[in-house]
């Protein structure tokens, strides 16, 4: 099996982001899975087009896509994404949608084909946060995995894709009160085990 995982690179003023540093120190090898790394923009289209290039390239089984929320405390792998683009900051070319479709022709919402509430189990039995969430927000994280699963619908019909949310590292919160964060191990050792929960279900 061959699993692409992909991050996001730093965004709305962060000089980091724990999705692609995480994403980069996983191993090469997860439960027997090759793991692909791909380094995303956080860019509205613009990460999609990045995204499909390496599909084709890599032909993976999997895509799991990562990417940063701020103010949650837990890793959250996310049901459903939806038909929307609606950014409360710009993205790093500056765009900032507006109520937008992300795809005209495409279905309202997309879920996943990830065992999420498996890999929920798999992190919490690893020692850390993690529960579903059932949004993915409007920004570019959510852009990106109906824009995965779009491809699904209509290009890569045999595609399994996801995407999961990690906190802030706590680097990030030094001047953030009460702001939850994570550690980039645990991110991670989080990761990994849900990595290991989307193998166990495809065995």
């Amino acid at each position: 099996m061959k699993i692409l995982v992909t991050g996001f690179d730093p965004f709305g003023g962060e000089t980091t982001n724990p999705a692609i540093e995480a994403v980069k120190r996983l191993p090469d090898k997860i439960a027997g899975a090759d793991i692909v790394k791909l380094e995303i923009p956080t860019v509205f289209n613009r990460c999609a087009e990045v995204v499909r290039t390496a599909i084709i390239a890599e032909q993976p089984d999997v895509v799991l896509s990562i990417g940063q929320a701020g103010g949650r405390a837990a890793i959250t792998p996310e049901l459903v994404a939806i038909n929307l683009s609606d950014g409360r900051i710009p993205d790093n070319a500056g765009q900032q949608p507006v109520d937008q479709p992300i795809q005209p022709a495409g279905d309202a919402a997309y879920f996943t084909q990830l065992p999420i509430k498996a890999m929920v189990r798999a992190i919490q039995a690893a020692g850390l946060p993690s529960q579903v969430s059932t949004t993915a927000g409007t920004y570019v994280c959510n852009h990106i995995m109906y824009q995965v699963q779009y491809l699904r619908a209509t290009e890569f019909p045999t595609l399994r894709a996801g995407f999961m949310h990690i906190p802030f590292l706590p680097n990030q919160v030094t001047d953030k009160p009460n702001m939850p964060s994570l550690s980039l191990a645990d991110d991670v050792h989080g990761i990994s085990a849900a990595i290991t929960a989307i193998v166990a279900a495809e065995a």
